[in-house]
């Protein structure tokens, strides 16, 4: 029997702050967990105004200050084969939620979600856009990101060890 598997999109604005960051410290967890192979993660933006360019460097700093790599990351936007691609695409914000519903092909809404959803400390929150504030915004971010990914972590490997 093969072993499951499961997918994550996380999305926001541009994909150069919070969606990279999230898909970052998200695919650190699963790796460290030892399921980064039965998971796919990713991340998009709504816009493709920085299409193939690597996180904001503040975001890259701060997550490296935490042990989270995220050089490798290049912003792309979403595509129409997204939502049928990713079992969960998870908002940053409630703009990204009511975008994301508004252009959802039939049978694929039960996908969509805000991120801080699954977590404890801010569910029903947004995860705010760091990117004209300093440096404090990316730890906010990275704080926010870290609760949450251990809670989908959990719901995910819930799931896929069923």
């Amino acid at each position: 029997m093969a072993e499951r598997t499961a997918s994550v999109l996380f999305v926001c604005t541009g994909n150069i702050c919070r969606s990279p960051t999230a898909e970052g410290v998200f695919r650190h967890m699963a790796r460290s967990r030892g399921v980064a192979e039965r998971i796919l993660v990713d991340s998009a933006g709504i816009i493709d105004y920085h299409a193939g360019e690597p996180p904001d460097p503040r975001a890259v700093e701060h997550a490296a200050r935490r042990g989270y790599d995220l050089t490798d990351l290049r912003a792309r936007r979403l595509t129409f084969a997204d939502y049928h691609r990713f079992d969960r695409i998870l908002a940053m914000d409630r703009t990204h939620l009511r975008e994301l519903k508004g252009e959802a092909p039939k049978g694929t809404l039960g996908r969509i979600a805000r991120f801080l959803d699954y977590s404890d400390a801010w569910r029903g929150q947004d995860v705010p856009d760091p990117y004209y504030g300093g440096g404090r915004g990316f730890e906010e971010v990275l704080d926010m990101v870290e609760e949450a990914s251990t809670r989908l972590l959990e719901a995910i490997v819930a799931e896929i060890s069923r």
